[in-house]
């Protein structure tokens, strides 16, 4: 809880360091912000053209397969980007762990905030996308934040676990790159998870990531609160918080030997 409660009392540094990392991060390309949008671009255009024109796939229940796979992929782009750039974040700043001063607890966040910066543009991209298609802003557009703090907390949970442990063993970061090239495939992004057997399905919704991506669909397209979905969403955070603390035990055990391996 004192982490959690830090993290607040803090947040005007943790912006402005959010906000100068984002800087950083595209210092010095002539485009500038603009390639952090092209891979996300190309692969979603890759995956229309082959599944939309080349096997000329059918809307899925009645919603253009574009939007459907962007209300889907877009997340999960989120999800990613935070979880890889946390997982770098203590060594990608070293030079700050080994200063006293600095509360090195902030950086995975710091990262995480980074990322949600781009999230947020192409959220408002999709949404105009979805008004291109006739699909007017509703009130179901108010749960997006719900599921954008739910994601944060999953992501920062993982982060401080994986960044702690990549300090110690720089294979931690490859490691978290192959898990998260399988849960793209196990999570429902561009295949429909009404294909998948009843029996299956359970074990796939154990996924929490299933859970943030069906929330952008129901918000987007299909109009569902996600109280709707009780049992899910108490799993959900279940699983959220329990991640989250364990990175937070694990971050603070560790924290006093990272000067030391870097």
């Amino acid at each position: 809880m004192n982490y959690i409660i830090g993290l607040i009392k803090d947040r005007n540094l943790i912006f402005q360091l959010a906000k100068n990392d984002f800087k950083v991060k595209y210092l010095g390309s002539y485009l500038g912000m603009f390639w952090a949008f092209v891979n996300p671009v190309i692969l979603i255009l890759t995956y229309w053209f082959v599944f939309q024109i080349g096997f000329r796939l059918t809307p899925v229940e009645n919603v253009p397969f574009v939007l459907w796979l962007v209300a889907g992929i877009i997340p999960w782009f989120f999800i990613t980007e935070s979880i890889t750039n946390g997982t770098n974040s203590i060594i990608d700043y070293s030079y700050l762990v080994k200063k006293i001063v600095f509360k090195v607890s902030l950086l995975p966040f710091i990262k995480i905030l980074s990322t949600l910066f781009i999230h947020i543009i192409f959220l408002i991209a999709v949404i105009v996308l979805f008004l291109i298609y006739g699909y007017g802003i509703n009130i179901y557009y108010i749960q997006i934040f719900y599921f954008l703090v739910a994601s944060v907390i999953l992501v920062f949970g993982i982060s401080l676990i994986t960044s702690s442990l990549a300090v110690f063993s720089r294979d931690v970061g490859q490691i978290v790159g192959v898990i998260l090239q399988f849960g793209f495939w196990l999570t429902p992004i561009f295949w429909s998870f009404s294909i998948v057997p009843e029996n299956i399905q359970f074990w796939l919704k154990l996924n929490p990531v299933y859970y943030i991506v069906e929330g952008y669909r129901n918000t987007l397209i299909f109009q569902k609160w996600f109280w709707e979905y009780p049992m899910l969403s108490i799993y959900y955070w279940l699983v959220t918080v329990f991640i989250l603390i364990i990175g937070i035990i694990m971050f603070k055990r560790l924290k006093p030997h990272f000067s030391d391996v870097l």
